[in-house]
Parts: C-alpha cells; structure tokens; sequence
C-alpha cells in the first residue's frame, strides 16, 4: 500500500516511478478521490458537530420559553439526521474506491533497479562455481527421477497435472534436503524456526500483497480461506497489527512448509517435471526491519540463500531483477539461479525482495523508537527462499548424475541421509 501523503507531495514523482513498471499515470486520478473523501469527510464532521451543538441548545431555548427557536432547531436536528446517514455512506463508498486504487498498485522500485519489460532485462551480478563436465549426455531430472522413486503418473492418476508422488529413497532425499536447510537457517543464519498456519483469512494473504489482485494464482477452500502460497503471508502476518518496540527489531523467521499455487498464469510452462508444481514444499525466510537497516538485511537474506548452494556445491548465478520483472509488492529483488545440466540453463531456485514498508502499511505493522512514547514508524518487511526444495532436488539430481542412471549425493546431506550416499535406480 502506498503513503498517501507522499502522492499528495510528489504526484508526478509517483506516476514517474509506477511508469518503470509499466502502470500508467495515475496520480490525478488519486487525487481527485482523496479530495472528494477529505470533503465528504469534512461535510460528515461539521454535520455531526453542528447536530450536536442544535441539540443542547434546544434545551436552553425550551429553559428560557423561546418555543419558536426550539422547533427551529429541532427542524435543523432532524434535518441533519436524515442527511448525515447518506453522506456517510458517501465518504465510505469514495474512501472505498480509493482504497480499491491504492491496493492494486504494486511497489515503487528502489534506486538502481534495472529498467526492463520482463526477464531479459535482468542483470547478473554474481556466479558461483563452475558446471561439471560430463562424459555422457546429462538428462532432465524428469527423466532420471523415474527409476529413482520419483513419479509422476502415480499422482497424476489421483491429482492430475502439475503433482508428484515421491517413494523411497526419493522421497527420503527430499525430507533430508528441507531439513538440511531448515538447520542451516536456524543454526547457522540466526533465522527463528517457526511451524506456521498453512490456511489463512482473507487479511491475512492481502497483508502481503497477493489480494486483490493475484487471486487467480492461489487455492481458497469452500469456506473461504487461503492455501498458504509461500510460508512468507503466514511469518510475515505474525506481526500484522502489532506496535513493536526498536529493540525486538530486526525479527527473523524461518519455516519449512508445504506451498500451493495454482500457477494460473503460467498455463503451458514447465508442464514437465517438479520445476512448476500445485504442491512444493520451501524454507521461507522473513525479516521484520528497522527502516535504516533493511538494505544490510537484503544483503544477508541473500547471503544465507546462497550459502546453502554453495554447501552443496551447486553452481548459480545472482541476478537483479528488472523493473518489469520483480513481484508486486518487492522494490528491488535478487533471484538465485541454479544451473541445470539437463537443461542446459539456468533455472531460478531462490528469490530475495526487499519490500520496504508496503507491507507493514496493507498490515499496519509499525514499530515505536527507542525514547519515543507517541510516534510510531512502518517496519520494513523482506522474504525470500532459503531454498524451494523441490527445485533443489531437481539440480541435485541434474548436476549429480552419473551415467549408469544414480545420483550421488552431496557431502553436506550425507548424515541427513541415514548411511545412503547414492540414489540407486531400481
């Protein structure tokens, strides 16, 4: 959600910045409802102070037996209560549509955030390691899984497309992997591991920016809650409502946790394999910022995602996102891209954003300075992946195979992995 002051002050700055991500002007349009609100408002308040103020003195013209100024200020009484009902109504219907207009616009980029139409325009800040070379032809992970307890017909048959069934040995790589994450989080990046709801009201998924807009994307139960997209709407709504003080701040949290979307806007992509699922499962991470500090917390968020690739020597690249790019409620994100033997690509496994206060203002989340007894600020939000597990198997599997169709398993999994340091095929 935005400042609607800061639109007040700086109206063309606003349409200049929401331009670079490709929504067009819409400052005026603003505006002229906040106007509208701030005078019905004003109407609605005069009114209720003038009914008020007729009200006591009908008494004192009664008192002082002025029976015609009495009835005159009943008339003007009934009067106003019969109008301020309706322009009520008014200042909530306009002070509606505001809101509607203000929640649908995504985040204004940060300073140095690449221009750009979509993924092309990113730019790579950093790579990491170095692709193997084989002595055979690498295969997808879609094709290695099979023979390995990865299916996918067994759960198309209950579930349809876009689901996987996991046996064995698989399936205990797959635990091994989020726990191996989860652990290096929590023991070692400083992230508070939390085991949040995966079913969420309604303010809760708007809190972090995917209603009204996105909700195509999610999964909503008969009785009208949310299937958890990603671990971040439940460990970032944790502080929704609250006054925090300076001192608990930075807060962060960590979950490892089933994900559902259902990738409405994706039809046709990554059918194949587990890169684009209805069902995942991800450590999230959150950060709950001060203001002045959540540039440095950007930076070792992305820090801790990619200690996790680099523990398990799989080679990535970090990118920039570009305006066109970055998710709505982000103002500058890094994405993690894992290369994929296989693919012959690489393939985003992580994404870290910087949200600034858009959140924490859809949230009212704020937090109280040290010595202050009235004023409150917004807290800065972050999330991002710490890694998707789903997609860190499939680059395990890619870049450790091995041309009689096994996998050998990093180092850095092998006591997670009960004596098993190979994926045999069957």
């Amino acid at each position: 959600m935005h400042d609607i002051k800061y639109i007040r002050d700086n109206p063309d700055d606003f349409d200049a910045a929401l331009a670079k991500r490709g929504v067009e002007a819409v400052a005026q349009h603003i505006l002229a409802l906040d106007e509208q609100s701030r005078a019905l408002k004003t109407q609605v308040q005069e009114g209720q102070a003038r009914r008020n103020e007729a009200s006591k003195a009908i008494g004192k013209a009664k008192g002082q037996g002025d029976e015609d100024a009495a009835q005159a200020l009943m008339a003007e009484v009934a009067e106003l209560k019969s109008k301020l009902p309706e322009l009520e109504e008014q200042e909530r219907e306009v002070s509606g549509r505001l809101q509607t207009v203000l929640a649908a616009l995504p985040n204004l980029p940060a300073d140095g955030v690449p221009l750009g139409d979509d993924e092309e325009g990113n730019v790579e800040v950093a790579r990491w390691g170095e692709p193997r070379k084989f002595d055979f032809d690498p295969k997808e992970h879609s094709d290695i899984g099979p023979a390995l307890g990865l299916e996918f017909e067994t759960a198309a048959t209950m579930s349809g497309a876009r689901f996987a069934f996991l046996r064995g040995q698989m399936a205990g790589l797959q635990r091994a992997i989020g726990q191996y994450m989860l652990d290096q989080q929590t023991m070692t990046n400083g992230f508070q591991e939390c085991a949040p709801p995966l079913l969420v009201r309604d303010e809760a998924v708007f809190g972090t920016g995917q209603l009204p807009k996105f909700s195509e994307d999610l999964f909503q139960t008969t009785d009208g809650l949310w299937l958890i997209p990603t671990a971040e709407v439940s460990l970032t709504n944790s502080v929704n409502g609250q006054i925090l003080d300076e001192a608990q701040l930075p807060i962060r949290l960590t979950a490892l946790t089933p994900c559902f979307r259902s990738e409405a806007g994706s039809a046709g992509k990554d059918t194949k394999g587990l890169i684009r699922q209805h069902q995942f499962e991800k450590v999230e991470m959150v950060a709950i910022s001060h203001p002045d500090h959540s540039d440095a917390e950007h930076d070792r968020m992305t820090e801790a995602a990619e200690s996790i690739l680099k523990a398990l020597e799989l080679p990535y690249r970090k990118m920039l996102l570009c305006t066109g790019d970055m998710g709505a409620t982000s103002r500058k994100t890094y994405d993690l891209e894992v290369w994929l033997p296989g693919q012959d690509t690489y393939r985003e496994i992580s994404s870290i954003s910087t949200c600034g206060e858009f959140q924490a203002r859809r949230m009212n989340a704020r937090f109280r300075p040290e010595g202050e007894t009235k004023g409150t600020q917004f807290v800065h939000t972050l999330n991002g992946s710490g890694l998707a597990v789903g997609r860190t198997l499939v680059a395990i599997l890619e870049n450790y195979q091995q041309a009689d169709g096994s996998v050998t398993i990093p180092k850095a999994l092998l006591s997670y992995m009960n004596g098993i340091d190979k994926l045999e095929p069957a």
